[in-house]
């Protein structure tokens, strides 16, 4: 019976955490606690903050509402127009570099879509010339006298 009763002590000893594992242990709880704590005065604050303005809030919504939507509107409109001066600024700034010969991000794809673009049309300028020969002896063909 001792022998067993030593054999499972043993047990329990090997088995008891340490010093820093305690520590750790009493450091969660204290800080679940705090956290809890704040967490709970948080949504005492917001709940008696909505019973207290509530009422004002419907109080005064015939103007809260208008001037909420003007100051949207304003604000938005101000927003806007700062992006898109900024944009044309930008696009302005970039020109001016591609026109300078200073090599701006993305100007070898406008040089290649430039050059796709002459290329096309001196292909359709040609076919064209072609086509109107063809067309001009047709004529002649059908009319001798034309």
């Amino acid at each position: 019976m001792a022998d067993q009763y030593q054999g499972v002590m043993q047990k329990i000893h090997d088995h008891t955490p340490n010093s820093t594992q305690i520590l750790g242990f009493i450091t969660l709880v204290v800080s679940g606690a705090v956290l809890l704590l704040l967490t709970g005065l948080t949504l005492t604050g917001t709940v008696v903050g909505l019973v207290v303005l509530t009422p004002v809030l419907i109080f005064f919504s015939p103007i809260l509402i208008p001037v909420a939507t003007v100051l949207f509107v304003a604000v938005a409109g101000f927003l806007s127009a700062g992006g898109f001066g900024l944009a044309a600024l930008s696009a302005i700034s970039w020109l001016y570099n591609y026109i300078k010969g200073r090599h701006p991000p993305g100007a070898d794809q406008i040089d290649y879509a430039r050059m796709r673009i002459a290329d096309t049309a001196s292909h359709v300028k040609d076919y064209a010339r072609e086509y109107g020969g063809y067309l001009q002896s047709k004529i002649q063909d059908a009319a001798p006298g034309a």
